[in-house]
């Protein structure tokens, strides 16, 4: 087994829908970047492996395409909102086995604005049973019309909160952290700094529970990894000081189904045993973590991942934000991207983003948003339906 190198990464700045380029023109520029950060030509690379969910077949080639016509593998990936880091997953599973020396991981999404939906009406939807459960455990909200997404993870906060009197206003708290964040990182959409009471004093989208801010909104983006072998980079003289550590996919078990709640719906045993997974493969605990990207869709799931991953116990998640163990200073600096929150989230490009953002960390390059003395980055990205990827990274 290989020793796998984060050789090179590239990110574009998100944009709200309407204001990016195509999908192709934002994946071949992502593609162009993560290459000239690893400092190699499209032609040593041997396999791609693009995520994108909102597209037609072959979109992967037509972002490649541009980049080059090597004859190389392209596979086409679709894992929904853990869409990037399953591509990711591939190409270092790919590098990883020794079935190539060096591939791409890409994603992109050029998204509509508003809530994201179905495209196809006419089958039975992947997330059926879930969008049931989900209707059953919530039924007065639901027959008030809150959005499906709303009601998965809005549903799972307020489990949390009536289960271990977390309050609305730690929601806020976590949004109002990201806006900090995300003030330091230009590729960020949302950069403007709001406080916690800013973030109360919001549209309340399901009361009690939920304000605008508190859910992200769809942007359009693209970013990119190049993957290698230790061999490869010393033969190309690559730098190899970003190694993904351990690397677990989880997807859902009878749990998610059978036991009633929210929070299981919205992956939290999935994330548990992945990061149980990666935590193993490593020999680390959550303790050695000191700077995480969290998939923060909603406020509310960054609160319940802080348990699943282990950075605090169930239950106490809010103290950890209370204490701003969640922040610089504090025991893991959570999102220092600012997150979904702050940057959006097109989601084929989300995992590949956090990628970017924690190989920078690592190399000690990250800028306005550098964490001191980063040797270990986690890495958490999750897709309903189901898919859960953790990723661990380390200096060489």
């Amino acid at each position: 087994m290989s020793k796998v190198t984060v050789a090179g990464v590239g990110m574009i700045p998100f944009t709200k829908p309407g204001a990016s380029g195509t999908y192709a023109e934002m994946g071949a520029e992502a593609a162009r970047a993560a290459l000239a950060d690893a400092g190699i030509s499209y032609d040593l690379v041997q396999q791609a492996y693009v995520g994108y969910v909102y597209g037609d077949s072959c979109s992967g080639q037509a972002a490649l395409y541009p980049v080059g016509l090597s004859q190389i593998p392209i596979v086409n990936v679709n894992n929904n909102c853990s869409t990037g880091s399953s591509a990711l997953f591939l190409a270092r599973q790919a590098v990883e086995s020794g079935a190539v020396e060096c591939a791409i991981a890409l994603g992109f999404e050029q998204m509509s604005p508003g809530a994201l939906g179905s495209v196809f009406h006419d089958r039975p939807a992947p997330l059926g049973r879930a969008l049931e459960l989900t209707a059953a455990l919530n039924p007065e909200a639901a027959a008030a019309g809150v959005p499906m997404a709303l009601l998965q993870f809005g549903g799972a906060g307020k489990e949390h909160m009536d289960k271990y009197g977390t309050k609305m206003e730690t929601f806020a708290k976590i949004r109002a952290k990201a806006s900090r964040h995300a003030a330091n990182n230009p590729l960020a959409v949302f950069r403007n700094v709001v406080t916690a009471e800013d973030v109360m004093a919001e549209k309340v989208m399901w009361p009690g529970v939920m304000t605008r801010s508190m859910a992200c909104p769809p942007t359009c983006g693209a970013a990119a990894a190049i993957i290698c072998s230790e061999a490869f980079a010393k033969k190309h003289n690559i730098r190899s000081d970003v190694r993904i550590l351990a690397q677990s996919m989880t997807t859902d078990s009878p749990v998610t189904f059978e036991k009633g709640s929210m929070i299981e719906v919205v992956g939290f045993s999935m994330a548990q045993e992945a990061a149980r997974q990666v935590y193993e493969q490593a020999g680390v605990g959550p303790s050695d973590i000191k700077v995480a990207e969290l998939h923060d869709c909603f406020a509310h799931n960054e609160l319940l991942t802080y348990e699943s991953l282990g950075f605090a116990p169930v239950g106490g998640a809010e103290k950890f934000v209370m204490d701003c163990d969640n922040t610089y200073g504090g025991k893991v600096v959570t999102n220092p991207s600012g997150g979904l929150l702050s940057k959006g989230h097109p989601l084929g490009a989300t995992g590949l983003a956090q990628c970017y953002e924690l190989t920078r960390q690592i190399r000690g390059t990250a800028g306005g948003t550098q964490v001191d003395g980063v040797n270990l980055a986690l890495q958490h990205n999750l897709g309903l339906g189901g898919a859960c990827v953790v990723t661990l990274y380390g200096r060489a």
